[in-house]
């Protein structure tokens, strides 16, 4: 439906449903869903990964039926609640599991038992057998070959059940050496990793206090960006120059420092190590922090003149986060929704994985459960709404900004804006848009299964001759990848368009491209520009815990290494800075295609009033000193000056 056909355009007065068949679609799917978490409950999988299972099928603490073809199944195992593993320091780490066989015991041993008499006295003084059903506890301590493969390997470590997880774990955590020291196969030189190891744990209060640093200094540059003017976004600039500059500057003088000490022979042998560690830690993050520093640099240089032309509409932005405070807690709240259903998701494919027809093993004995046939399927099905729920929660966000924000623009008057504009803008998205969320969410699903799809192909083939193969996947993935941020970026603007006319999600993606096509070389430069802007501040944000870290890291300069405690800081530090500031950029991105709309079906005059802030139209007057062209109203009619008092 065209946007004139559809009116004289009255944004927030015409609220319908919109894309109702796809929220029967995702309903459904959502009930198969819950029918998946249902299966391996109502199966009994759910039951045998909560309270485990030995290795002949029996469900500890239940009353067992028989399984064909295992003498040992079947068993009434209520009073044997706990599970035992003969063997449980031998772990299969290709298969992720403990390699060996589990019983049902009544108690846990709590002390070590280093004989078979031991064994026996344990058993005939608990009910808890250590050793396989089939041998009794009067023949422990007869000589049998039997006893090296029905029980346990000598001594029982003592061990203990954890809360809700009926297996025995040992105490002692020395029997699983030989984990660590298959983990420490995967590098080449083990003292090393000890030592990076060994620093993250002796500064691990350093990383928590610079962790909870940089989300304070997020919030701060949330605070500031909302009332951020001309001045401000120069001092974000000049901020950005100094801590990039003087940060690769005190690195250089860092370097310089250490390697001065570990020349001069002043540190015992160990202390030589982790001196030459940090020798080569600060130089290269000393090479790398230069490269950055100047590549900065000369961005800024050619972007100095069109950094005031975002200044307007950042200044608006901040306007809104001013009347809607409440956006700020936005990544909170979708990453709280995202970790529970994250949660719920991982709880089901472990039920699963316990789920379906017992299958017994012929060199083993042991019985094991796979799912087969059509319920092979279940597991695929399951991982499709991992993808799509995820992205459903995400566009609800991005629709749930759109709403508020819209509301703000198109209310003339700010003081009748509702009390709680967010919790209004979900409680319509709620009751009208889930429709148009589902859809959108769907089409990023379509083009992200194949993505990961082909991305582990790729992984496949690394390491085979055919190098063609490889580089045709990798170019598909990159073509996907491409595909899937344009499409998100236009859902984007298809949910915005959704908020402010009520249509489909079709007609508000096909309306919105046709909006952003007309204005191409503005969003080119108010995107360009304000993401460069934001990505000052997270630039920002991450120098400043850095340069935080590298002060607190040099006072334990002796006994800890510097690569991975930084690298954990900046990274969490720049996570956050994105979260908190990717809401101001979809604020900017929902006011610019607001922006447009009204500069394209309203010009000033009566009846036709803008509804843009006096900011906007001043950005418009600075459009045009720059030789950008306005388009027309869609009727030949030159947009005019806006009307006096029409602004908020």
């Amino acid at each position: 439906m065209p946007w004139q056909s559809k009116r004289e355009w009255k944004p927030l007065e015409e609220h319908s449903c919109t894309d109702i068949p796809w929220l029967i679609i995702f309903t459904l799917f959502c009930i198969g869903m819950a029918c998946i978490c249902g299966y391996p409950i109502a199966t009994g999988g759910a039951a045998r990964l909560v309270f485990g299972y030995d290795s002949y099928g029996n469900t500890c603490g239940k009353n067992n039926t028989k399984i064909e073809g295992v003498p040992l199944s079947g068993r009434d195992m209520t009073e044997n609640k706990f599970v035992f593993f003969l063997d449980p320091c031998n772990l299969d780490l290709i298969n992720r599991k403990i390699k060996s066989i589990a019983l049902c015991v009544s108690k846990c041993p709590s002390t070590e038992l280093t004989t078979y008499s031991d064994l026996k006295q344990f058993a005939l003084n608990n009910g808890s057998n250590l050793c396989t059903y089939d041998l009794t506890p009067t023949r422990y301590t007869s000589y049998s070959s039997e006893k090296s493969t029905k029980c346990p390997k000598l001594p029982v470590p003592p061990s203990k059940s954890v809360l809700l997880f009926r297996r025995c774990i040992p105490t002692d955590i020395s029997c699983y050496t030989q984990f660590a020291k298959a983990f420490m196969t995967f590098v080449s030189d083990n003292t090393v990793l000890q030592r990076v190891i060994s620093g993250v744990m002796a500064s691990k209060e350093i990383i928590i206090g610079l962790c909870i640093l940089a989300l304070v200094l997020s919030l701060i540059m949330m605070v500031v960006i909302r009332y951020i003017s001309q001045v401000l976004v120069w001092i974000l600039t000049v901020l950005v120059i100094i801590s990039s500059t003087g940060g690769t500057g005190v690195l250089w003088w860092f370097y310089v420092d250490h390697r001065k000490a570990l020349n001069s022979n002043t540190t015992s042998v160990f202390g030589k190590e982790v001196a030459s560690d940090n020798v080569k830690a600060l130089l290269f993050y000393a090479i790398g922090a230069t490269i950055f520093t100047v590549v900065l640099l000369l961005v800024m240089f050619f972007m100095r003149k069109r950094v005031a032309l975002t200044i307007s509409l950042f200044h608006v932005a901040g306007k809104v986060f001013i009347h809607l405070p409440l956006l700020v807690l936005q990544p909170f709240w979708t990453f709280l929704c995202l970790i529970l259903f994250w949660i719920y998701w991982i709880g089901v494919l472990l039920f699963l994985g316990t789920t379906g027809t017992p299958v017994k093993n012929n060199s083993t004995g042991v019985v094991g459960y796979e799912m087969q046939g059509p319920l092979q399927f279940l597991v695929w099905y399951h991982v499709v709404g991992l993808i799509w729920i995820s992205e459903f929660i995400l566009a609800f966000q991005q629709m749930t900004i759109a709403g508020a924000v819209v509301t703000y623009y198109f209310t003339r008057n700010k003081s009748q804006i509702p009390a709680t504009p967010i919790i209004s803008s979900m409680v319509r998205t709620i009751r009208y848009h889930l429709g148009t969320l589902a859809k959108g969410s769907f089409i990023i699903t379509l083009v992200k299964i194949p993505r990961l799809i082909l991305t582990y192909i790729h992984s496949q083939l690394k390491g085979k001759e055919n190098a063609c193969a490889r580089c045709m996947v990798k170019a598909c993935v990159c073509c996907l990848w491409c595909l899937e941020k344009c499409l998100a970026y236009l859902n984007q603007n298809a949910y915005t368009a959704t908020a402010i006319n009520s249509t489909s999600f079709c007609t508000s993606a096909r309306e919105a491209f046709l909006i952003l096509v007309e204005n191409a070389l503005r969003v080119a430069a108010i995107n360009t520009v304000g993401d460069f802007v934001l990505f000052l501040g997270k630039i920002l944000i991450v120098s400043c815990t850095a340069f935080a870290g590298v002060l607190a890291l040099n006072y334990q300069r002796d006994y800890t290494v510097w690569v991975l405690p930084l690298l954990i800081v900046c990274v969490f530090a720049f996570l956050v800075a994105h979260c908190f500031l990717s809401v101001f950029e979809n604020v900017v991105d929902v006011l610019f295609l607001c922006f447009a709309v009204d500069t394209k079906y309203n010009d000033g005059s009566p009846g036709r009033e803008y509804y843009m802030d006096k900011a906007l139209m001043e950005f418009v007057e600075n459009s045009k000193k720059m030789g950008w062209k306005k388009p027309d109203d869609g009727d030949g009619r030159e947009m005019k000056p806006m009307a006096r008092g029409t602004s908020a």
